[in-house]
């Protein structure tokens, strides 16, 4: 039998390579913008002269700001998703695996201000309901991808609903903390505050999952056995 050989990527030409330049280039110089003044205040003439580019070639790439926008969040969130799975997968009880979902948050946010600009701003628009369109669909998977974690670790399963208050619980926490600590907190009082914290709000998951499930054996909640 002939040896499988690993399927290579097609080349891209020059053109695509300095297209997806281009592209980056109106991406950065949006994600620089949102960060500092919000969605709402940019304009696409701002974005296409911090990025120095015609106006002509946003259209080209994105079409519409919402289209950026969706794209930022999508980017931000799919990279986010990946560090929670990444940092779950060591998980051996319920406990170690809420922590661990808050853990990945704090390590991927913890010097990524900007990053945490836009997820705050996607989440703050999506509660308002402010017409940006396209938001809800990389929030409902990131939220879906908490959910799926936390029922996969519990042998009886949670009702969805139960679930998804849970991951709300999680990703407001995150949030919260973050949206109002960076104003208000010194920094070296941050972790030390956010550790006492993290550790208090998984606790009480923790029981409110065992409540939830009155009748299932604490080994099933724990993971141990």
């Amino acid at each position: 039998m002939g040896q499988n050989k690993k399927k290579e990527r097609p080349k891209l030409t020059r053109h695509q390579k300095r297209a997806g330049k281009t592209r980056e280039k109106l991406l950065r110089a949006a994600k620089s913008l949102f960060s500092e003044r919000g969605f709402d205040a940019i304009t696409i003439d701002e974005i296409t002269e911090k990025a120095d580019l015609g106006k002509g070639t946003f259209y080209y790439h994105f079409g519409t700001k919402d289209q950026l926008i969706q794209e930022l969040i999508r980017d931000v969130l799919g990279e986010l998703e990946n560090a929670i799975r990444h940092k779950s997968e060591s998980s051996s009880d319920l406990y170690q695996l809420l922590d661990n979902i808050i853990l990945a948050h704090i390590g991927f946010f913890d010097d990524r201000w900007e990053e945490f600009v836009l997820y705050f701003q996607g989440r703050s628009e999506m509660i308002l309901d402010n017409g940006y369109e396209g938001l809800d669909t990389p929030f409902i998977s990131y939220q879906k991808n908490i959910e799926e974690l936390i029922d996969e670790m519990i042998e009886t399963h949670l009702p969805k609903p139960t679930l998804r208050r849970i991951a709300c619980a999680i990703t407001g926490f995150i949030s919260g903390f973050y949206s109002f600590s960076l104003i208000t907190t010194p920094d070296e009082e941050i972790h030390k505050t956010l550790n006492m914290m993290r550790s208090a709000l998984v606790a009480s998951l923790v029981r409110f999952i065992k409540e939830a499930l009155p009748a299932v054996p604490s080994a099933v909640i724990t993971g141990k056995k």
